[in-house]
Order: structure tokens, then sequence, then C-alpha cells
């Protein structure tokens, strides 16, 4: 009755749960807990009338398992459809919760530790033994009540005082977060979400465990870009040579955004890490000479974002990016190559010559190009005010500027 959503049979539906709440079978409890969450977003001030809200609160001290699973399940939707408190875990609450999870199903101990989430502990103590009662959930067999328990113990971590606590319950989050990565690829995809949002907040609990993030041949797309979101975040010194072996390697691939994304990421290895930043740089340059175009628009891109982060350091590489500049016909890339011409103009001899192949075709060019393209011809006429070319150039913009701003 609770699934025909009509809001006539609600008066109807209202006498049998509120005996099907206090029967003596649990099954039948545990059901009509399920009714009153469907209930309440058909005519949630009748739910209140009704005092089905109260009935579903004294559930949670139920005896069975299941019915206090189920009575959680349904307030917890409840809250989430309603502006105002109306579960809130106490105490005393709290106690039943942590009985029942050792009891109830898979799916049951979900929803009470998404519950439990929710909670905020008083002092360490408690939190430590709220860790206590949940971290035998991390060896279950289920990803979801695996990744739940995970969520409780970082969030209970942060009240939590002994360093040496805190340290034992990062050693005993690893395996669990690795064993997740052999299931399934969607499996795997929900598990890699969840690990990029760990190790940016704790990057020690897989900090030795970089190699497991390692992409295999047959891992879909989706898998292995999240992969090389999280091996980006574990970089260190320790193992960037293993990580710009792997990226070097993925570079190489035939899918065009993952080789795109690898590239990127070696790129934000280099301004993650300034002592692996010429090693960056060498790697960066090897994929350019490979002369593939997207690698080498690529390359370019990331190696302007780098000349920014380390100014006057690495200008010796300047000559190899100008021979790929026939290469270029993406607009990020050519604005990056521009920047850098600009930028640096006083250490390129050609300078001039090389902005001026870009000012042939400014009309034609999108306005992030443009914009950048302007902007380096004012700084090498700044940097260079005494050679004719420089002011012959400048001067030619500004008609086609004007031409642009009318139209």
């Amino acid at each position: 009755m609770g699934c025909i959503r009509v809001d006539k049979i609600t008066e109807y539906l209202c006498d049998p749960l509120q005996r099907c709440l206090k029967d003596d079978d649990p099954y039948v409890r545990k059901t009509a807990a399920i009714c009153v969450a469907k209930l309440y977003d058909i005519n949630a001030e009748l739910v209140e009338d009704r005092g089905f809200l109260e009935a579903l609160k004294d559930l949670i001290s139920d005896n069975n398992p299941m019915v206090v699973a189920n009575a959680v399940a349904a307030l917890a939707e409840i809250q989430d459809s309603s502006v105002r408190p109306i579960f809130e875990i106490t105490s005393h609450t709290l106690s039943k919760l942590l009985t029942a999870l050792n009891e109830c199903t898979e799916w049951g101990q979900v929803f009470i530790l998404d519950s439990l989430s929710r909670y905020k502990a008083a002092d360490a103590r408690e939190a430590e033994n709220i860790v206590e009662r949940v971290t035998p959930r991390l060896q279950h067999a289920n990803c979801a009540v695996v990744l739940s328990a995970v969520k409780i113990i970082l969030l209970q971590m942060e009240l939590i005082t002994s360093t040496d606590v805190v340290r034992n319950l990062c050693k005993k989050m690893a395996p669990p977060l690795v064993t997740l990565l052999s299931a399934e690829p969607e499996i795997q995809y929900v598990a890699l979400r969840n690990i990029n949002l760990i190790v940016q907040k704790r990057p020690t609990i897989l900090a030795h465990e970089i190699k497991v993030f390692f992409c295999k041949y047959n891992d879909p797309i989706y898998v292995k870009m999240e992969k090389l979101e999280i091996m980006i975040k574990l970089a260190s010194d320790r193992n960037i040579d293993q990580v710009l072996l792997e990226f070097k390697e993925y570079a190489t691939e035939v899918d065009v955004d993952f080789v795109r994304k690898a590239v990127r990421a070696i790129g934000r290895c280099a301004i993650k890490l300034e002592r692996a930043a010429e090693r960056c740089i060498s790697v960066l340059l090897e994929l350019i000479k490979i002369k593939v175009n997207y690698v080498v628009q690529e390359a370019i891109i990331v190696i302007k974002d780098i000349f920014r982060r380390y100014p006057n350091t690495y200008e010796s590489i300047i000559a190899t990016l100008c021979e790929s500049l026939d290469t270029l016909d993406e607009p990020e890339a050519k604005a990056s190559m521009i920047w850098i011409i600009g930028e640096y103009a006083e250490r390129i001899d050609n300078a001039d010559e090389l902005l001026e192949s870009f000012l042939e075709t400014f009309p034609e060019e999108p306005a992030l190009v443009q914009l950048q393209l302007l902007t380096a011809t004012v700084k090498l006429f700044l940097k260079k005010p005494t050679e004719g070319p420089q002011q012959m150039m400048l001067f030619s913009i500004m008609p086609q500027l004007k031409q642009i701003i009318l139209i």
C-alpha cells in the first residue's frame, strides 16, 4: 500500500500502519518502518500528526537488529527531505546502534554506519570507542560496508589526540582500500573516487601503496583517469622516478584523452615537487622529440606552467620548444608558446620573427590567442624598444584590434 503513491489512500493506510509498527513479528515491523518513509514522501504533515516519527524513533530500541536498521534508514531518508532536525543521535542511541551493527545484514550495516557518520563524538575517548566498534567492518566482503566504515573512522580521527592510535588506524585502513581495487571496474571506480578524497586528507594512509594505482592495459578509461589523479597526489621525492616511468609509458598509448592527461600529470608533479622538476622536464622533452602532435602541444602547455612556477630556471629548453612552433594548432598550446616567447623575449634572438608568424593569422585566432599575442608583443616592445620591427608589429595589430572591438 505504501507504494501506491495516491494521496487519497493515505488515510486508509494510517491505522494498519500503526498496528504493524507494534506487531509481534519483527519482519512486519521492519517493513512498516520503510512504509513510514514512503508515506512521509506523500504526506509529511499526516506522518507527523499521527505520531509515526515517534514510533520510528522507538524502533531504534527494538530487540531485532534488522528492525533497527530499517528504522534508521527510514529516519535518515526523512531527514534528507526535511529542513528541520528530525533524527539526532544521542549517546544512548549510539549505544543501541553500535550493538545492532554486529548482528544485522550487510545493507543494514550500511544504513547504520551512514547514520553514525553524522554523529560527532563528545571527546577523544568516545571517538576511540566508536572507532574500536567500527574497525571490524573494514574486513567485510561488501565494499559499501568497508567504505562506510572508513568514512566514520576518518571523521572520528579528527577528535583522537593520540598519534599512536591515529598511526595504527592508518595502517589498518590501507589493506581494505587496496583490496577494493581487485574488484570489478565499476566497484573500482567508486572506490577510487573515495580514495581520491581520502588521500587529499590523509595521504599517509596509502603513501607506500602507490604501485597498486599503476594502470593496467585492460583497465577501462574511467578507471585509468582516476588512478592518474591519485598517483599525482601520492607522488613524492621517494617514488617520483617510478611515477615518471609510468607517466612516460602512458603518454605513448592510443587513447588521446588519456595521453593528454598523462602529460599534464608530469607537469603537475614538477610543480608539486621542486626537487623532481628537472627530471619531469627531461621526460617532457623526450616526449616532444617523439613528434606526436597532441603530445607536443600538451607538453608545451605544461612547460609554460612550470616556467611560471620556477622563473629563470629552465630557459635552456626554449630553443627545443621553438622547433615545434609549426605543429601548434590548438588555441591553448599556441597561447602557451606565445607566452613563453613574450616572457623570455630578451633571450630569444628571433623572438620578433616567431611572434610575427602568429600575427599573420591574428584576426582568425580565438580570443585566448589574440590576448596572449597582444601581451607578448607589448612585452617584446618593452624589452627591445630600440629595434624597429617591434614597433611595426605593435602598430600593425592596432587596426585589427579596432575591427574586432567594433564587431
